[in-house]
């Protein structure tokens, strides 16, 4: 009787190939388990390699690519590398993270230099609390913020400035009519990650950069909540003298911060550091806490109270008490 041996009992290797051949490219895109990725000036397409398992590909990420890397029409090529990420934006849809959407933890881009933090002035008014939750995210990944004001035209930005005025917050005002020169000039030699909510002008600020980019610009509705107009991130080159990516991002009605320990909160309020510095140990710096002493730092005018009231909607959403 003859007996087939069992699946198992065929040697396997561990060994991979070395792929020396490969070539770096600078992912601008994902489309349903399409990347873009950009070697010198070709496009090329490609596909994850089943040698990288799990890991995920991101626009921004630094990868290397083997297989038909010509950038022509049909050609794919597959990516077998991921470059060590320098930094990584997280956000989640939720703050609590016993929920599963604050569990579901996405990554945004990777290697970004800068979070460039798109609000108007008007229509739709500025939206601080989600400055400010933008503020805490950058702070954990360890990208500089920027805070980029549009719509300069119908409104004045004193309002928004002071309530930044202790964290020194670099940042531009834009017009539609007006000159990008000094945006220009703070995204050189970057790679910026735009993110905002819809509606605030942050498509037509990628058109006037990047003319080519033809991103899809949206209206704002009565209630002043934009329609979403983009629908996926992509990274564009700009005409510079140094390399400068901008990575437009979706517009987003929520910044979920459940992926940021409630310790790492405190690191988008700086100006409120210092004032807990006399809090009792374990001092979880809610309003509910009687030996806090926060409340005394801002009532004796070190901070605004405003600032310590967005810290601590924080805090009570990451604890689940309010929505």
């Amino acid at each position: 009787m003859r007996v087939r041996p069992s699946r198992s009992s065929r040697p396997r290797t561990r060994t991979r190939p070395r792929h020396d051949d490969a070539v770096d490219g600078f992912v601008v895109a994902v489309d349903r388990g399409r990347y873009t990725a950009m070697v010198d000036d070709v496009a090329i397409t490609a596909m994850r390699a089943r040698e990288l398992g799990r890991k995920s590909v991101v626009v921004g990420d630094r990868v290397s690519l083997v297989g038909d890397v010509s950038g022509a029409s049909g050609a794919l090529a597959r990516i077998v590398r991921i470059a060590e990420r320098a930094s990584v934006l997280r956000r989640t849809a939720d703050d609590d993270d016993t929920t599963p959407e604050g569990r579901l933890e996405r990554v945004v881009v990777a290697n970004a230099d800068q979070l460039v933090i798109v609000n108007s002035l008007a229509e739709p008014p500025p939206r601080t609390g989600f400055i400010d939750r933008c503020l805490v995210a950058a702070y954990d990944a360890d990208i500089k913020p920027l805070l980029c004001l549009t719509k300069a035209d119908l409104a004045k930005p004193d309002q928004v400035l002071d309530y930044y005025a202790e964290l020194d917050l670099p940042y531009v005002l834009c017009r539609p009519d007006g000159p990008l020169d000094e945006v220009r000039e703070t995204l050189s030699g970057q790679v910026s990650v735009l993110v905002g909510h819809s509606g605030v002008g942050k498509s037509t600020l990628v058109n006037r950069l990047v003319p080519d980019a033809d991103r899809a610009v949206g209206v704002v509705s009565a209630i002043g909540k934009g329609r979403h107009t983009s629908t996926s991130a992509v990274a564009l080159r700009l005409a510079d003298k140094r390399p400068s990516w901008i990575i437009d991002t979706p517009g987003i009605r929520s910044f979920g911060l459940a992926h940021v320990s409630a310790v790492s909160l405190l690191h988008g309020f700086s100006d409120l550091v210092e004032g807990t510095m006399e809090c009792p140990p374990n001092c979880e710096h809610t309003a509910g806490e009687q030996q806090c002493a926060l409340d005394a730092w801002v009532a004796a005018g070190h901070a605004d109270q405003r600032r310590l009231a967005s810290y601590r909607r924080l805090l009570a959403s990451r604890a689940g008490e309010i929505e």
